[in-house]
């Protein structure tokens, strides 16, 4: 599965045509923040396939003062208002771990919606500790590279997550994933769900194609 991430209406619709499974909705900045109530909204209405929705207050990194965090919460309200499917945040420590007790309560405040945790995952000290968090806290995704520059270089890491994570939890490798070595990445890693940026609708589809040929073409 295939999930997309997107940041406009036109990029969520060309993703889907493409044959994402899943988008992830972000606004503006390097690695996404909160797309507005009207975007979240309007993608919802259009779109088919299931949406998650980025809740970050801003770029930067992720650790949030009070009124931040106060912010996520309403985020996540609006989120369920616009009827997304799941929403996706982190948040860590001072110490770069996972913050437990305020994510358990973005975890209570989006429910019945899925819950995901971006990659402040892998900004955290201790890649086995973070998965403990996450599976105590009922998380239902990580979009993880496993603790490395790109998936393809966290692919031991993957792994590892998959099978400590078994059915509790799905792993989903992103950072740096394309077409042209996400076969590789599955095939080592055991994930069956991937994450590729397609803030730019041509180059995901471009990739989706190749995609396409690849899982045609016979194995030598």
């Amino acid at each position: 599965m295939v999930e997309a991430c997107v940041d406009s209406i036109e990029s969520a619709l060309a993703s889907e045509r493409a044959g994402a499974g899943r988008v992830e909705l972000c606004g503006p900045g390097v690695g996404g923040t909160t797309p507005s109530y009207g975007l979240m909204s309007r993608c919802r209405e259009r779109l088919h396939v299931p949406m998650h929705v980025m809740i970050r207050p801003r770029e930067g990194n992720f650790e949030y003062n009070d009124d931040e965090f106060e912010t996520m919460v309403k985020d996540i309200s609006a989120a369920r208002s616009a009827r997304a499917d799941g929403v996706v945040f982190g948040i860590l420590r001072d110490d770069g771990t996972l913050d437990e007790d305020r994510m358990r309560i973005l975890v209570e405040a989006a429910r019945p919606m899925r819950v995901a945790c971006h990659r402040a995952f892998d900004a955290t000290p201790n890649a086995t500790d973070a998965l403990d968090v996450v599976l105590r806290l009922g998380i239902d995704l990580v979009l993880t590279s496993g603790h490395a520059a790109t998936a393809v270089d966290g692919r031991a890491q993957l792994r590892t997550h998959c099978e400590r994570a078994g059915a509790r939890l799905t792993i989903m490798a992103g950072g740096g994933v394309r077409a042209s070595n996400l076969l590789d990445v599955v095939r080592d890693t055991g994930v069956h769900d991937v994450h590729i940026r397609a803030t730019d609708p041509d180059v995901f589809a471009d990739a989706m194609k190749q995609l396409g040929r690849q899982l045609t073409e016979p194995v030598s």
